[in-house]
């Protein structure tokens, strides 16, 4: 008996092993996460000599970006590897050949030591030419290698000194290579020609383009930009609204994208189930000129036209985007009556431009539609019907009818006293 127990373990250690040993040998199954690529990011930076002027805050356009680029490598997440680019900053010359070479990797694509690149970017001082379209092919091939998720941010206050080599061709192949590459852009003067430039750049990749006039703002968008590189990647959807909730697509929670023409209305659908709360949240860029006074609307509409909630947002200056959102919690409902609602979201916009600006295709749309459970205390509005506007009429009718009520009563009994004296 005992023989037979200690053949019977041998037998289940010999097993064990074997099973260790295959376990190690074979490739993770398909219920197990693979370890994710760290993803890259390379800030390219213009140093060419006109980041001497001095319109930032009281200071020179290189101070500011010196500035923004401390507080963006302070706060880089672990798993970003990053690197830094320059272009312009190292030949002050007047031969253009040479000077529209002058690019180079100030510090390596790599896990980032913040003080060696913050004592990297304290050396540099405004020098040369603008070559933005060499600088994307250097940091493109600095960016090579494995499947991770590839960013280049370019801040830069000027259009490319270096033709015939269109800095826009440059980012469309680019985009041919098929490496999953985007080029986000940041320019830092407001001038049509840079704008049109620097946006052109960043929509042949799928990136975006941003104007900032202060440092904090430019801090703020590099700093989100390294951050949407360590966020999974979602992949917009194409979609297109419709001029009624009864024609407009039915969307799962998800991002997509639209083209808005100037003080159009575009309709789109979500199902709500009881128990679930709506978040939606739409984004309109304005990639051409626009007049002052601007705004957007989000609403959230029953198929019967009653409005549930609304986001707006307005603005009076120059701006690339204008964002708002809204959360419609539907409650629970009995067991038996669980019928899923259908939610028309509603986008508008009040933009204008100049007769010389062309009107198509529309502005650019980006809108996020999820789905999530709802909180068992909502904070919202909407949960307790005053996004309806019934409710919210009915409570300022009683509001006022009180205070009415009160202040008629002050008023009589004051009149009553002066009587009496």
């Amino acid at each position: 008996m005992i023989i037979r127990r200690r053949l019977m373990a041998g037998v289940g250690i010999l097993l064990a092993t074997l099973a260790t040993g295959l376990g190690s040998a074979l490739p993770a199954s398909a219920g197990e996460t693979p370890t994710q690529a760290s993803p890259k990011v390379e800030l390219v930076l213009d140093v060419s000599g006109s980041m001497r002027t001095r319109d930032i805050d009281g200071q020179s356009r290189m101070s500011a970006a010196k500035q923004a680029f401390n507080e963006v490598l302070d706060a880089v997440p672990e798993q970003v590897q990053l690197g830094i680019r320059t272009l312009g900053a190292d030949y002050p010359g007047d031969d253009r050949k040479v000077g529209c070479k002058d690019t180079k990797q100030l510090y390596p694509v790599g896990p980032l030591d913040r003080t060696e690149a913050k004592t990297a970017v304290a050396t540099l001082a405004p020098t040369g030419w603008t070559p933005i379209g060499p600088a994307l092919l250097g940091a493109a091939d600095d960016l090579e290698g494995g499947d991770s998720t590839r960013r280049i941010v370019l801040i830069s206050d000027g259009e490319d000194t270096c033709g015939p080599l269109d800095p826009c061709e440059v980012a469309r192949d680019i985009a041919a290579r098929g490496i999953h590459l985007v080029i986000d852009t940041l320019g830092l003067v407001p001038n049509a020609k840079i704008r049109q430039q620097l946006t052109c750049i960043a929509e042949a990749t799928g990136g975006t383009y941003t104007a900032v006039q202060h440092t904090d703002e430019l801090s703020g968008r590099v700093k989100q930009l390294v951050d949407r590189a360590a966020e999974p990647v979602v992949t917009p959807v194409a979609t297109k609204g419709a001029d009624s909730c009864t024609d407009a697509p039915e969307l799962k929670p998800g991002l997509y994208t639209d083209r808005e023409k100037f003080a159009e209305h575009r309709w789109y659908r979500v199902e709500v189930k009881p128990g679930q709360e709506l978040r939606a949240s739409v984004s309109v860029f304005a990639d051409r000129a626009v007049n002052n006074d601007y705004g957007m609307l989000l609403r959230a509409v029953t198929t019967h036209g009653r409005e549930i909630v609304r986001g707006s947002e307005s603005g009076t200056g120059r701006t690339d985007a204008i964002s708002s959102g809204l959360r419609y919690p539907k409650p629970e409902q009995d067991e038996d009556e669980q019928t899923p609602e259908t939610v028309c979201l509603q986008v508008s916009n009040s933009f204008s431009a100049p007769a010389s600006v062309k009107t198509a295709p529309g502005m650019p749309l980006e809108l996020t539609v999820d789905v999530v459970d709802a909180p068992d205390e909502a904070a919202d509005v909407a949960a307790f019907g005053l996004g309806h506007g019934w409710w919210l009429l009915g409570l300022l009718t009683l509001t006022g009818l009180i205070v009415g009520l009160l202040f008629g009563w002050i008023s009589r009994w004051r009149i009553a006293v002066w009587r009496t004296r």
